[in-house]
């Protein structure tokens, strides 16, 4: 295909979906499900499931496994992606990698996510990821033709790998550290990740619903919340603000 703006419409698209897969990640899979931070209306969660399913393939009980697991060994021995112990392009570059290994030992998912046994939607539909994914690329080609279809899908995945990849890697490597855990802030990296970028603030209050704690600081994926909220479509546990020792 050499139609420049096709081309752009394309990647427009792919990006698009990174971002609302960010969105779903960073609300449903990491602060409803692995931090019980938000609680969701039954009908939401289960749109939010159909989503991660269709636009990452991923399991929400291994993701929760895998992320519960990095908390109880941040940084040391036994976290799954931390470049402390792997070394940065490992887990830049590699972290899918990193993630399933996890995620496939039954043993650590047992243990790390035993409130959240499978189901028979599990069975039907969310344990198959291929199945998942395919009709995502398979929607995508329907609505936009297999070009820009099988383009956009491509984007899409490269952003949304990478981007997790960053938030594992530049977010406990590089950046402000105003609490007392080797994770770190990076403001340009939340715009990208949903506010996933506040990575040191997240670890100071994981069961925070909000990852923003001080002037300057955004959580994009707060206002998704709190579009949420308006709409009772979820309830927030709280939003505690961490005290700010004075650190760079």
């Amino acid at each position: 295909m050499t139609d420049v703006p096709a081309v752009l419409e394309a990647v427009l698209i792919g990006l698009l979906i990174s971002q609302v897969a960010f969105v779903v990640t960073t609300v449903y899979l990491h602060r409803t499900l692995a931090h019980r931070a938000i609680t969701l209306k039954p009908p939401v969660a289960f749109a939010c499931r159909v989503v991660i399913w269709m636009a990452t393939g991923t399991r929400p009980r291994q993701w929760v496994a895998v992320h519960r697991k990095h908390h109880a060994h941040t940084d040391k021995e036994g976290d799954p992606h931390s470049p402390v112990v792997f070394g940065f392009p490992q887990v830049q570059f590699g972290n899918a990698i990193l993630y399933r290994r996890v995620a496939r030992n039954p043993v650590a998912v047992s243990r790390y996510a035993r409130d959240l046994p499978g189901d028979r939607w599990d069975r039907v539909l969310f344990n198959h990821a291929l199945l998942g994914l395919g009709l995502g690329v398979a929607l995508l080609v329907w609505a936009f033709g297999w070009e820009i279809g099988l383009i956009a899908a491509f984007v899409h995945a490269s952003v949304y790998l990478l981007g997790g990849g960053a938030i594992n890697g530049i977010g406990h490597k590089w950046g402000k550290r105003p609490h007392d855990n080797l994770a770190t802030n990076n403001q340009w990296l939340a715009w990208f990740v949903a506010g996933e970028g506040l990575h040191n603030n997240h670890h100071a209050v994981t069961t925070s619903g909000r990852l923003s704690m001080a002037k300057g600081e955004i959580d994009p994926g707060w206002w998704a919340i709190r579009v949420m909220v308006l709409f009772h479509w979820a309830a927030v546990r709280h939003e505690t603000l961490a005290p700010r020792p004075s650190r760079v």
